[in-house]
């Protein structure tokens, strides 16, 4: 009797039969079928696989930013996919940072400005300028993004989503418009935030190289999940081979 709720407290995220169709008819697209996982808390998972394969379909569902066409999805045992648009909008405000693969940063405003961004509406913000400096940047704090390079810009990014102190943090290609020196750095930073502030952190990747920093792979074919890897070793993001 008491297996269930001990197993709600250690996971993120369960999810049971997740299913995403767009379209109707012979024009359906299925991009979800049927998922079934449990991702644990704390750790930081990959997500792999081909264009259209369902990672990022998946990522925007149980991020809050989408809806699911059928199945379940479980944040801390709470059903996300029972929550009302104003409700999906608290829970991506108290516990979702994103990051995306271009930098979406506001030009004419500050590395520090754009950081403030969140800060101004989140419930138990970071000070901005901790965010930076937690992403090495707090000699830029005053750099507008057309005074940072790619790699820093992307820093700025993920120091806008982290200073919220989230509970899950989704990137979604972060190292995509990235070389691989840049892209490196942008990993180092995105480990060093699951492990400083114990967020989950998901990464949906092209890239297999990035599987080796992981806790766990998912890799995903035509919608669903092929397999799941859990490394027993990983290697550190200046390790990978680009």
């Amino acid at each position: 009797m008491t297996e269930e709720p001990c197993k709600e407290v250690t996971s993120a995220f369960r999810i049971t039969g997740l299913t995403k169709v767009y379209g109707e008819g012979a024009a359906a697209v299925h991009a979800l079928r049927g998922v079934d996982l449990v991702i644990p808390s704390g750790e930081l998972v990959v997500l792999l696989g081909p264009s259209g394969s369902g990672k990022s379909t998946l990522l925007n569902i149980i991020g809050g930013l989408d809806r699911a066409s059928d199945g379940q999805v479980y944040f801390r045992g709470q059903e996300l996919t029972a929550l009302s648009d104003a409700e999906l909008t608290r829970y991506r405000r108290d516990h979702v940072g994103f990051v995306f693969q271009f930098y979406n940063l506001m030009p004419s405003l500050t590395a520090r400005e754009n950081v403030e961004l969140v800060t101004e509406v989140a419930r138990n913000p970071m000070d901005p300028d901790e965010a930076l400096a937690l992403v090495g940047l707090h000699a830029r704090t005053e750099h507008f993004p057309a005074q940072l390079s790619g790699g820093e810009q992307q820093r700025v990014a993920i120091a806008r989503a982290v200073a919220k102190q989230p509970t899950v943090l989704f990137c979604d290609e972060p190292t995509g418009a990235l070389d691989s020196t840049t892209g490196r750095a942008v990993l180092k930073v995105l480990k060093d935030v699951n492990e400083r502030l114990g967020a989950t952190v998901l990464i949906v990747t092209h890239a297999a190289a990035t599987a080796a920093m992981a806790d766990r792979v998912l890799h995903f074919a035509d919608g669903a999940i092929r397999e799941v890897v859990v490394n027993k070793t990983k290697l550190s993001p200046e390790e990978i081979e680009w």
